[in-house]
């Protein structure tokens, strides 16, 4: 099942080129996880820590930079991937799942911070948001940030 990542950058000279195919490759792992078997379309933004800020703010009133943000098109349940409820591209009849705008210049910082790299930080990133596509969220420190946190792990073969 090949699911379509459609991946821009917001700024030439963005660095980091080997980023696009680590994103496609948490998209498939994350949706293969998730038992997705109809082809999906996403879109990534990749950008900086400039750009990403002026969107927070814009969409959730944040005035500062974050690593990712998502945009799902679908209003799903966690765990329970319906593509009957999903909008769909007209041409292919993909599940347009939505948007994600990822950092590159925080995706760096963190993964050195973290002391695991960049390769491994935007492909956590990406399985990140993939979930919230999916409808995980993680707005509370309940139940649902536990689910999420712990689909996160399996994904990414975290013990």
């Amino acid at each position: 099942m090949r699911h379509e990542v459609y991946i821009s950058r917001e700024k030439p000279n963005l660095g980091h080129r080997e980023a696009a195919g680590l994103i496609k490759k948490a998209v498939q792992m994350a949706l293969d996880a998730e038992g997705i078997d109809i082809p999906c379309i996403i879109s990534v933004l990749l950008t900086d820590d400039e750009g990403i800020h002026a969107v927070n703010r814009e969409f959730r009133g944040v005035d500062s930079a974050t690593d990712v943000l998502s945009f799902p098109m679908n209003e799903l349940t966690p765990g329970d991937f319906d593509p009957e409820l999903c909008e769909r591209d007209l041409d292919s009849g993909a599940v347009l799942l939505g948007d994600m705008m990822i950092s590159l210049e925080r995706c760096a910082k963190q993964g050195e911070e973290f002391g695991h790299g960049f390769a491994r930080e935007v492909q956590y990133l990406t399985v990140h948001s993939v979930l919230h596509l999916l409808g995980y969220d993680h707005v509370d420190e309940g139940a649902m940030k536990k689910q999420m946190r712990a689909r996160e792990k399996t994904i990414m073969g975290d013990t």
